[in-house]
Order: structure tokens, then sequence, then C-alpha cells
């Protein structure tokens, strides 16, 4: 194998790594997303003017509307990070295809 192949092999090595660890991370936001959603829906089912939230070893007593804006403005935080990341693993992919394209083309060279 020569020098070029070795590095076009390394390079997209490493580039299907930081895919695996972006396709993580993009999984644990989409559970997080549909966490906050599931809570939202229940807060609609509820009637009363507070609901409890948890917080650190306690539940707290919280008023309905504010904690329904806290969860929106999380769910709109995350659904952004979301976008880059999506983004992220996209153009980690097409490096990889271009790596692809480059190692095709090393092989018939040299074939």
């Amino acid at each position: 194998m020569d020098k070029e192949t070795e590095q076009i092999l390394n390079q997209a090595q490493i580039y299907q790594q930081q895919i695996q660890t972006v396709i993580a991370q993009k999984s644990a936001l989409n559970l997080e997303i549909r966490e906050i959603k599931n809570a939202l829906e229940e807060i609609g089912k509820t009637r009363g003017e507070s609901v409890f939230k948890i917080s650190g070893p306690i539940m707290v007593k919280v008023d309905t509307k504010e904690i329904e804006k806290e969860l929106k403005e999380k769910e709109d935080m995350l659904s952004l990070r979301l976008k880059t990341i999506e983004k992220q693993e996209r153009k980690l992919k097409e490096k990889i295809e271009e790596l692809r394209s480059k190692l095709m083309k090393s092989r018939s060279n040299a074939g």
C-alpha cells in the first residue's frame, strides 16, 4: 500500500469515528426533545394552575405557564443544536465520499 492510500484510509477512519460521535450526540438530543414533547403533552392535559418539577432530589410546585415556556425554550435550543449536528454529519459524510473517490482514482491510476 502506498503512502497516499494509507493517508486516505487513515483520514477516512478519523471521519468515521467523528460520525459515530455525532450520531451518538444526535440520538441523545432526539431523545431529550422527545421527552420534552411528552412533558408538554402531559402538561396540556392538566387542568391545574401548577405542576410539579423535579429539581435535584426534591419536587417543586411551579406555575404551568412558566414550565411550559421553559420547556418550549429548551426544545427550541435543542432543535437548533440538532440541526447543527445534522449539518456536521452531512459534511463528514461528504468528506468520506471525497476520500472514497480519491482512493478509487489512486487505485485505478496504480492499476
